[in-house]
C-alpha cells in the first residue's frame, strides 16, 4: 500500500507551516521541542519562549512536535483527562508565539510501539533537529522509558544539542495541564487565568440547536463540544469574540441540560445580550470570566426559565461592577 504523503498546509501563509508526521520536505536544520501542549499554559509558554531564544541565537527556525490524539486518549480513552484545547486552538496559540513549523504526529499503535531511541533518531534524521528543548519531566517512547538523560546521550552521539527547561510555579504550585483542569473543575477562573496567562476560552462553530432557548425568551448561540468531557461545566459570565462582531457580553451554559435532556452530549449555549444577528456557521471564541453556579435539574420549564432570568440579571450586574 502506497504511503500517504504528508499534509503540508499553512495556518497563516505568512508564518506557520503545519506538517503531518515525523517528516518534512524542508531540509533546513531546526530547533525543536516536543509535547502535548494541552492548554498551552504558562509552563508551555516558557518553553516556547526559550525555544525561540535558542533558535535565534543559532540561526535556526523553530519547530514543535505534538501528538494527536493525546496519548492517554489512545491508551485509556474512557479515563483520559478532559482536553483543555482542541488541535485548532493549539495551532492558533503556536502561531501567536511565532513558531515556524508544527509537526502533528498521529498517535497510533505504530507510534506507541516506537522505542525511545528510534524516536530520538527520527527527530534528528527526519526532521533535522540540531537543537532539542524538552521539559524536565518529559517522558517518551514505548513504555515511556525515554527521558532527558537518554535524549542528551543520543544527542551527543548524533551531533545535536539537548537542553531541559525547568517547571514554572505559581504560589508554590507547579503549573501543568493537570493543575489547569483542577482549577476549571473547581470553577476557580482567576486561578486558571494565573496558570494560563489568559482567560480560558473554548472556540467552535455556531450550529443549529433545538430552539428551546428562543422559545423561553433567551435565544442562544450553540457550540457543539468536540470532545465528550469538557474540563468545566456550569453557568458562566462570558465574553464572546467573532470576526467582524467585536466583543459580545453574555451568559453561557456548558453541560448536558438535565432539565431538558437525558444522557445528552455536552453543549455550550451562549445567550448574548442585546444581540439579534444570524451567526450560524460563524466561529465563536467564548471566554469564561466567572462561574455563577453549577448546572442543575429543575422541576419544570417554568422554574428553569425563572433561573435563566436571574442568571442574565446577575451576569449583567457583574459586567457593571467590572466595567
Amino acid at each position: 500500500m502506497k504511503a500517504r504523503p504528508p499534509l503540508i498546509s499553512r495556518y497563516n501563509p505568512a508564518s506557520m507551516q503545519i506538517l503531518r508526521g515525523l517528516y518534512s520536505p524542508d531540509t533546513r536544520p531546526v530547533a525543536l521541542t516536543i509535547g502535548n501542549f494541552d492548554g498551552v499554559h504558562r509552563g508551555h509558554q516558557a518553553l516556547l519562549n526559550q525555544l525561540k531564544a535558542a533558535a535565534a541565537a543559532r540561526g535556526l527556525p523553530t519547530a514543535v512536535v505534538i501528538f494527536e490524539p493525546h496519548p492517554r486518549e489512545f491508551f485509556t480513552p474512557d479515563t483520559a483527562p478532559a482536553r483543555l484545547s482542541s488541535l485548532r486552538e493549539k495551532l492558533a496559540l503556536f502561531e501567536q508565539f511565532g513558531i515556524d513549523r508544527v509537526q502533528v504526529c498521529r498517535f497510533d499503535a505504530r507510534l506507541a510501539q516506537m522505542s525511545a531511541a528510534d524516536f530520538i533518531r527520527a527527530l534528528h534524521q527526519k526532521l533535522n533537529a540540531k537543537f532539542v528543548l524538552i521539559g524536565d519531566d518529559f517522558r517518551f517512547g514505548s513504555g515511556r522509558i525515554g527521558d532527558f538523560a537518554l535524549m542528551e546521550k543520543i544527542g551527543e552521539q548524533q551531533g545535536f544539542e539537548v537542553q531541559a527547561v525547568q517547571s514554572v510555579t505559581h504560589d508554590g504550585v507547579r503549573i501543568s495541564s493537570t493543575a489547569v483542569r483542577a482549577a476549571l473543575a473547581a470553577g476557580q477562573m482567576r486561578r486558571c487565568h494565573d496558570y494560563l496567562g489568559r482567560t480560558y476560552s473554548i472556540s467552535g462553530r455556531v450550529v443549529h440547536g433545538d430552539g428551546v432557548g428562543r422559545k423561553l425568551g433567551y435565544p442562544t448561540a450553540n457550540i457543539q463540544i468536540k470532545h465528550n468531557r469538557p474540563p468545566l461545566s456550569g453557568i458562566f459570565v462570558v465574553e464572546a469574540h467573532a470576526e467582524g462582531l467585536g466583543i459580545l457580553q453574555g451568559v453561557a451554559s456548558l453541560g448536558v441540560r438535565p432539565t431538558l435532556k437525558h444522557q445528552a452530549r455536552p453543549i455550550l449555549e451562549v445567550h448574548l445580550f442585546e444581540f439579534k444577528q444570524d451567526i450560524y456557521g460563524k466561529r465563536l471564541r467564548v471566554e469564561f470570566l466567572q462561574k455563577r453556579r453549577d448546572e442543575q435539574k429543575f422541576p419544570d420549564v417554568g422554574a428553569l426559565t425563572r433561573q435563566i432570568a436571574l442568571d442574565v440579571e446577575n451576569a449583567k450586574k457583574w459586567f457593571e461592577q467590572h466595567d
